[in-house]
Order: structure tokens, then sequence, then C-alpha cells
């Protein structure tokens, strides 16, 4: 019994990988994305595994994983992704793990973070937009819902994605003693905590141009905040994101999706039967074993 069921696992592990290969080589486009990203991981890999960053090395391992998951998705849930929407998560994954984390894109290029989540705001909308829109067009359900409304679900989805990524980020730094929510460095200080008469009046600090823990100067050129403005920065990005995104699949939606609009590659949609390429490599399989 178990030697049947271990081997029916590996069928369809089999079946799914080969369904994954398919997907990979549906769209030209988003396939030579594909495979120019990974080999530039690889090299990446490797470069780190000489180096002996070991650290780096799991995270371009991460990064070949995450590389998979749109043509996973596709495979698995049989949701057709629009090429410009998989080129652009594709790019996003390695502009965010490989060049922004091991060549420290973040550090070195001071609005590469915000880029990434303004671009993760509008890509969040899509997929949030695209939920309603499936059940909205479902025969099977009754939805009506409003252009308005799915706009409005787009942007609060978009915005709770981006909530909870800087719960995460708070989480990393309060536990593990990263640096996930940057610093910034400030000039002026506006705090009730340095009023001596504890009375809630704000007391100011300006001209700050020096900050000294334990008596050594840390050389900033002012006062360092720790991770509040990279986070207020963040979420506001994340906000312009949603928002532009929720305004174009407004106007999206207000046409039933039959006028042009920028919203169609970015809003997958359900896969037709002749896409379903987990079916099809399981009826090539069965095909090619007939006594199985």
């Amino acid at each position: 019994m178990t030697k049947m069921k271990n081997k029916g696992l590996l069928w369809r592990r089999k079946t799914f990988r080969q369904a994954i290969r398919m997907e990979l080589r549906e769209h030209r486009s988003s396939f030579i994305v594909f495979y120019i990203l990974r080999l530039l991981v690889i090299v990446a890999l490797v470069r780190q595994a000489m180096l002996h960053n070991y650290e780096s090395v799991f995270l371009c391992a991460l990064t070949l994983l995450l590389l998979y998951v749109p043509s996973w998705v596709q495979v698995k849930l049989r949701i057709e992704l629009p090429p410009p929407l998989e080129i652009t998560v594709l790019c996003f994954i390695f502009a965010a793990e490989i060049l922004g984390e091991i060549n420290a894109f973040y550090v070195v290029i001071p609005c590469w973070d915000t880029i990434l989540h303004t671009l993760n705001g509008f890509l969040a909308a899509a997929v949030g937009f695209s939920l309603v829109a499936v059940l909205n067009n479902n025969e099977r359900l009754t939805f009506d819902l409003s252009p308005f409304y799915m706009a409005v679900v787009a942007f609060c989805f978009s915005m709770t994605i981006g909530v909870l990524w800087e719960f995460f980020e708070f989480g990393m730094d309060t536990f593990f003693h990263t640096d996930m929510q940057k610093d910034t460095i400030v000039n002026a200080i506006y705090s009730v905590s340095l009023d001596p008469t504890n009375s809630n009046k704000v007391v100011a600090l300006t001209g700050i141009t020096d900050t000294a823990v334990n008596g050594k100067s840390l050389g900033l050129g002012g006062y360092l905040d720790i991770g509040l403005i990279d986070t207020m920065q963040d979420l506001l990005v994340n906000f312009v994101g949603a928002t532009v995104f929720a305004v174009i699949g407004f106007f999206y939606a207000k046409g039933k999706g039959k006028k042009p609009s920028p919203a169609t590659d970015f809003i997958p949609s359900i896969k037709a039967e002749d896409r379903d390429f987990l079916r099809q490599a399981r009826a090539e399989d069965d095909a090619d074993q007939p006594n199985k």
C-alpha cells in the first residue's frame, strides 16, 4: 500500500514538473526573462559561495525558488498571468533579493527601497482587484459589484499587504536584530519626552549635527532615527502605488474590460481549458502509461 502511495506521489510530482516546464514556455517574452534572471542568480550564488558568504548563498537559493512562484501559481491555481505582470514580478524578485540585499542597492541607491515599495503597492492592488474581478465574472455567483467598490477593495488589499510587510520587518529587527527598517539621519527632534515639567509640551532640538553614545561620537552628521521614517515612507509610497492601480482598475471595470486599458496587462484571469497545462501533462502521462 505504501509502495503504491509513493508511486502515485512520484507520478504527481513528475506531471507537475512537466506542467511547470510547459507553463514556462507558454510566453516567449517571460520565458526569456526567466532564464536570463535565473542565470544571473546562479552566477551570483557561485560567486557568493566562493567568497564564503553563506547567508548570501541562502538568499540566492531562495531567489531561485521564488522565480518559479509565478509559474507555480499559474499551474496549481489555474490562473493566467499576463506576460507584463509575470515579467514585472520576476524582475521585482530579482531587484529585491539580488540587487537590493546582496549587491546592497538598498544602501548604495537611496531611492531603491522606495521604488520597490511603490511597485509592490501597484502589484498588490492588481492582485486584490483580480480576486474581486474573478468573483464578479463568475456565472455561478450572484456578485454584481460596482467599479468603485472593486477599486476600493483593490486599494485596501494593497495597503493591508503593505502593513503586514512592515509588521514582518519590525519583527525581524526586534527578534533577529536585522536592519530591515532602515535608519534615517535627521537634524531635528520634536518630543514631549524632553519636557522637564512633564506637562506634555513639545520640546524642539534643532540643528543637530552629531550624536554621541556612551560619550563616543557616531559621526553621522545628525540624529539617528531608528526605522520610523523608513516605515512611514514605505507605507506612503505603497499608498501611491495602490491608488494608481485603483484608479486604473476603476476605469477598466467601468468599461467592463472591453476598452483598451493599462490594467489589462496586470490583471490575472482564470485559465482557459486549452491552457490548463497540469491537466494536459496528466493526460499525456496517462496516454504513455495505459496499463498504469
